[in-house]
């Protein structure tokens, strides 16, 4: 008889062990599994390129869209901001670029027209690997008497495949040397920005240089993906930075893995440049 109470005493003491420990593997898992620290965020890999048409500047009156479309698939980018896009003009041929771009890489897009140009349209565009909605364009100022060409940001809604839902947009800013219209579009494109809510990436030529007024009132509201920006432009003699990738930084949604120029000085007279961004969960 004490044998067998002996036995039972040990047998309980086994049982509260495995439960003890039991307890302590699942304190473990909870504290491995990140709900005691800060969660790992989904990953999206953003390009912001001017295309040029998708004309090589050492080839006049060529178009080589296969060189822009290698130079994107080469980077794998999640979400791409065109510019300098052509819609079936005269000397880029027939079809809407942006539409042959996405098709060759598997991609969405959203075109966008600035002007009418040669017979057809010229403008921005995105691509995502991702469903696009609301897709919007939004025209930006120019003052009259300026001669300044219409400028646009084009923007869509994402969900990304981890449930985040963002806002991306693509602009081109005007070109001519006095800023007066890049600065009646920059105050444009914030404006449009504050009235957002979801969190917001806005990539693209901005035709202004880091330091410039320009930037300077984009980045009182947007966060730059470079701080020391390196140059993309031109491709066959770099000497200053006028592509950016920006984000609002007071949804708190995003954090700046890395940034890079892609040195491809052939089909383009732009770098494309590239940020990988964190999506705070």
């Amino acid at each position: 008889m004490a044998n067998f109470l002996k036995g039972i005493v040990a047998g309980m003491a086994v049982i509260f062990a495995v439960a003890c420990s039991s307890s302590s593997s699942t304190a473990d898992s909870s504290e491995m599994d990140g709900s005691n620290q800060e969660k790992v965020g989904e990953e999206l890999r953003v390009m912001a390129y001017n295309i040029h048409h998708a004309n090589p500047p050492s080839k006049p009156e060529f178009i080589d869209l296969n060189a822009i479309v290698e130079t994107i698939r080469n980077e794998d980018p999640d979400l791409v901001a065109l510019q300098e896009v052509d819609f079936n003009t005269e000397r880029s041929g027939a079809g809407n670029q942006a539409e042959q771009i996405a098709s060759l890489l598997n991609m969405n897009y959203f075109f966008g027209k600035a002007i009418d140009y040669e017979g057809g349209e010229y403008g921005v565009a995105i691509l995502s690997k991702f469903p696009l909605a609301e897709e919007k364009v939004e025209r930006l100022p120019t003052q009259a008497g300026t001669n300044g060409e219409p400028r646009v940001l084009v923007t869509a809604k994402i969900v990304t495949p981890k449930g985040n839902t963002i806002r991306f947009g693509s602009t081109h800013l005007d070109a001519q040397r006095e800023p007066t219209n890049r600065l009646l579009q920059i105050k444009k494109i914030v404006e449009l920005a504050q009235d957002e809510e979801l969190p917001f990436i806005i990539a693209g030529d901005f035709n202004a240089v880091q330091d410039s007024e320009v930037m300077n009132i984009f980045t009182n509201d947007f966060g730059l993906t470079c701080t020391d920006c390196p140059f993309t432009i031109s491709t066959d003699n770099p000497v200053k930075t006028i592509d950016f990738i920006g984000f609002n930084p007071a949804s708190g949604k995003f954090k700046v893995k890395n940034h890079h120029v892609v040195k491809q000085d052939y089909a383009s007279d732009h770098f494309p440049i590239v940020s990988n961004l964190v999506i705070v969960q």
